[in-house]
């Protein structure tokens, strides 16, 4: 079942009365990496081998990521994102909950990725496009 929308919670929230109904309500809780890992790896019905195979990353550095082991960095993410197939707000929330700035329009480079991820774009395809445009690639 697909997270209501932060706008609507946040809506729910000033009309509620008590704070802390509506954490009880939604279950409100500090959200890590590893558990939207396996939260995303759950709704979009996929494998975590598969993902980290597809993201073209190294196997155990992979699984030290989706166990919140080690660190990894903006491109990295990105490359999983890419490899789970996320929309833009999934990667967003991906990207914010690993320490590394969201994909902002403004920047050449993120817009570029930004169109890739909304059209469906393979990871490769999307390192084609980057490379066309002059800009470092992800992967």
């Amino acid at each position: 079942m697909p997270e209501p929308l932060t706008e609507e919670l946040l809506n729910e929230l000033l009309a509620s009365g008590d704070p802390t109904a509506f954490i009880e309500d939604h279950h409100i809780q500090k959200r890590t990496l590893p558990d939207y890992l396996q939260y995303l790896l759950n709704i979009h019905g996929l494998q975590r081998p598969d993902v980290i195979r597809t993201a073209g990353i190294n196997e155990t550095f992979g699984y030290q990521i989706f166990m919140g082991q080690r660190g990894a960095s903006r491109d990295k993410i990105l490359q999983l994102a890419f490899a789970m197939n996320l929309t833009l707000r999934e990667c967003n929330r991906l990207l914010k909950l690993s320490g590394a700035n969201e994909l902002y329009c403004k920047n050449k480079r993120d817009a570029i990725i930004i169109f890739c991820l909304d059209k469906g774009y393979t990871l490769q395809k999307t390192d084609d496009e980057l490379y066309r445009f002059g800009e470092e690639t992800i992967s």
